[in-house]
């Protein structure tokens, strides 16, 4: 079952304040914009990320990541319609549509909704309303609404590809959701529970109350990682997974990247999950010589498969030669491919022990590393 979400993001949203569109203005440390991709990164096979044609920056941004890109329609649904066909051809059979500004989205709703897909043909979230309804003119009471069988409507909004695809073909537009477009082709949705915390961010003061749910939900991790390798014979130092020409090589029973080593070691510390021996043990002879890329690619793994996202890594290199600074930002980017992650994520920098030590003595090349894991 091939499942696929549409984030809209294309809309100026500044009634939110702070003169920057509300995708991407700042909230419990992230951006709005990162919360709520990343609810969808483990639950579904593909993400489109609809952005308006004027936004360059994130254009930039998100171009040659693991999100597909489609422009922003002259509204919603226009919006929503290039995210479906940027669909067309993956074999995609279910599909999310989901509104950017709702950051707090629980992975129990979206699973819901998929759930709810595998029997019905469109699904949705809605809370049911409880409080009194009034009518009014300005500030007076003018009359009440009768609130039986109403319901809050919320994002994502799940449909059968095939059928939503034709469902917006048809509409004329003017629909305040996707739900709408649905209903006016004949489709009939059925309401999946919904959550008083999936709340849309319009005004200046939802960024609070996202900010408190998010810190009710957060499960942030730390880890840290120390390593150290000797001088040998060679040539060159591999450090980072960039190879740095020297008069001396590293000793080690795998490539000896140091610095590659004690992030990876801090990510499973992070994880609780041991340490590189214990996956990788020395004694085993298929490891000899081995790209530390591969301790890395498989902590970065496990990290998934566990519900984390790497927030930040911060290794520091200590020694006295070769010079790390010309080569950092190598270093940086190299990290970034092989983790998945963007080159601001990532911090590679050096030190020297003031001539102390086995590292003063150029005898060899310590390295401390600091990871960051959030829960999906």
């Amino acid at each position: 079952m091939t499942t696929a979400a549409i984030i809209v993001a294309a809309g100026r949203g500044l009634r939110a304040g702070g003169g920057t569109p509300k995708q991407w203005r700042p909230l419990a440390g992230r951006r709005v914009a990162d919360w709520t991709i990343d609810r969808f990164r483990d639950q579904v096979d593909h993400i489109v990320l609809v952005l308006s044609e004027d936004d360059q920056i994130a254009w930039d941004e998100f171009l040659g990541t693991d999100l597909l890109l489609a422009k922003g329609g002259s509204d919603r649904a226009g919006s929503v319609r290039n995210g479906l066909d940027v669909l067309d051809g993956l074999g995609v059979e279910h599909v999310l549509i989901h509104d950017i500004a709702r950051p707090c989205v629980s992975s129990q709703i979206i699973a819901d909704v998929l759930t709810a897909l595998t029997t019905h043909e469109a699904a949705a979230p809605g809370l049911t309303v409880t409080d009194a309804l009034w009518t009014g003119d300005g500030a007076v009471v003018t009359g009440t609404q009768d609130r039986t069988g109403l319901f809050a409507a919320q994002t994502p909004q799940g449909f059968r590809y095939n059928a939503i695809v034709s469902a917006h073909a048809a509409h004329s537009g003017g629909a305040a959701d996707d739900v709408e477009v649905a209903r006016a082709a004949g489709m009939n949705v059925v309401i999946v529970p919904g959550d008083a915390d999936n709340i849309k961010i319009t005004r200046p003061e939802d960024f609070s109350r996202a900010e408190r749910v998010l810190g009710t939900d957060m499960d942030v991790r730390l880890g840290n990682g120390y390593d150290v390798h000797r001088f040998g014979d060679g040539d060159h130092v591999i450090l980072c997974g960039v190879k740095i020409p020297h008069d001396r090589g590293l000793q080690g029973h795998s490539d000896a990247d140091v610095g590659m080593h004690t992030v990876t070691d801090a990510i499973y510390g992070a994880l609780a999950q041991g340490d590189i021996g214990q996956h990788f043990p020395p004694s085993d002879p298929q490891w000899k010589g081995a790209a530390s890329e591969i301790f890395l690619r498989h902590a970065v793994e496990l990290s998934v498969q566990m519900g984390y996202s790497i927030s930040n890594v911060d290794c520091t290199l200590v020694c006295e030669f070769p010079k790390i600074g010309p080569h950092a930002p190598a270093m940086r980017a190299e990290m970034a491919r092989i983790m998945g992650l963007r080159g601001d994520q990532i911090s590679v920098k050096a030190t020297t022990s003031e001539r102390l030590g086995f590292t003063g003595r150029s005898e060899g090349i310590a390295s401390f590393a600091t990871a960051c894991l959030v829960k999906s």
